[in-house]
């Protein structure tokens, strides 16, 4: 199974929402599987294949639809918090005891949080233009970014926008991806309406109001955590990676260069080897 020809199946936690996912990729290796957490509006569509398939080739790998996004029932809550309580009710439901993270961007957030709230369900985590709370710059995006974020009929130029760089390598890059991640033809999810974006953009607001002193959370984060960001992230500044870096206790970090937000779908094979090296490298 690959990311284009997996189903979308389901799955009814405590908490009475029915999540939506995909499933697949390599089994009884002993490696923890790998919950991808998606960007803000993002469904089990977009996410790369290129970088998904590469990941399942040596593990399971599990992309969620959280509560109230895509197919999942529910409302999508207004704070991070929540967000990361359905995400470990969706583990409970499957009853995964321990795993590894992969959180884009509100999916970043949302892993960091879900570590703090059930750290012994956490073995590794990857952070993905993503930054702590209370960071630098995040209290709301620039105008043209919030704008084209917030498109309801917005295109390949929002998108270019929003994930890639100005210069012409990495907007071509941004195209390849783009062709990738539409050109699916069978068990599509359901795309995202305004609402989803208003709660989600109501989370990221309240992650990102200033206070240096909530950095001391990150202390909280004890696992090998790899941080990885564009070298000129508009959406989330890249100097929110540092401050990520600096703080939790066991973090390596790595910028990639010509690169904005969406710098792991520009290189989702160079990422996918920086993962798995990551996830599969001896406890230190």
């Amino acid at each position: 199974m690959t990311t284009f020809t997996t189903p979308i199946l389901d799955v009814t936690a405590a908490n009475g929402v029915t999540y939506a996912y995909r499933r697949f990729g390599v089994t009884g290796t002993g490696r923890s599987p790998l919950l991808f957490l998606q960007h803000f509006r993002g469904t089990l569509d977009n996410w790369d294949p290129l970088l998904v398939d590469a990941l399942a080739e040596g593990r399971e790998v599990i992309l969620l639809d959280n509560t109230g996004v895509g197919r999942s029932s529910g409302q999508v809550p207004v704070t991070v918090t929540q967000m990361a309580r359905d995400a470990i009710a969706f583990l409970d439901a499957l009853e995964i005891e321990r795993a590894d993270l992969l959180g884009f961007s509100l999916g970043g957030m949302v892993a960091q949080e879900l570590a703090l709230l059930r750290p012994r369900a956490v073995r590794r985590i990857v952070l993905a233009g993503t930054g702590p709370r209370g960071g630098k710059q995040m209290h709301g995006w620039a105008l043209d970014i919030e704008r084209a974020a917030n498109r309801a009929d917005g295109g390949i130029e929002e998108l270019l926008h929003i994930f890639f760089g100005i210069t012409e390598t990495s907007r071509s890059l941004g195209k390849e991806y783009a062709q990738r991640v539409f050109s699916r033809t069978e068990h599509p999810d359901r795309p995202n309406g305004s609402e989803v974006a208003r709660a989600q953009y109501d989370a990221i607001v309240e992650w990102g109001i200033p206070d240096p002193a909530r950095l001391a959370r990150l202390a909280g984060i004890t696992q090998p955590t790899l941080v990885a960001a564009g070298d000129n992230d508009p959406m989330i500044p890249t100097v929110n990676s540092q401050l990520l870096a600096d703080h939790l206790p066991d973090a390596r970090l790595r910028i990639f260069s010509d690169a904005g937000h969406g710098f792991l779908f520009q290189y989702p094979r160079q990422f996918a080897a920086l993962v798995q090296e990551f996830l599969d490298a001896p406890a230190r």
